[in-house]
């Protein structure tokens, strides 16, 4: 049986991750507050502003950077895009 988490980004009860993303206290945040189907779209997300903002994962300020849209995107608050990206229509 999976389990359920009330999605911060959502705002619906939906399936939970399996274990917490990272460690700390951010992980268990997101592992206790995050669905699976936000925590993936959030995934696809920051593979998308790594790549076209070409970041540096070893830079801190990449990394704080990337954080500070994780916690907009999950909050509903307007977040970062790729320059030119558009999104795709259902």
């Amino acid at each position: 049986m999976s389990r359920m988490v009330f999605c911060r980004k959502y705002q619906q009860e939906m399936e939970g991750l399996d274990a917490p993303p990272y460690p700390g206290p951010k992980g268990m945040d997101v592992f206790e507050n995050v669905s699976k189907q936000a925590w993936g779209e959030w995934l696809k997300h920051q593979t998308m502003l790594i790549n076209e903002k070409h970041l540096n994962m070893m830079d801190m300020t990449a990394r704080t950077y990337l954080s500070e849209q994780m916690e907009k995107f999950f909050a509903g608050d307007d977040y970062d895009a790729a320059d030119g990206f558009v999104p795709e229509k259902d």
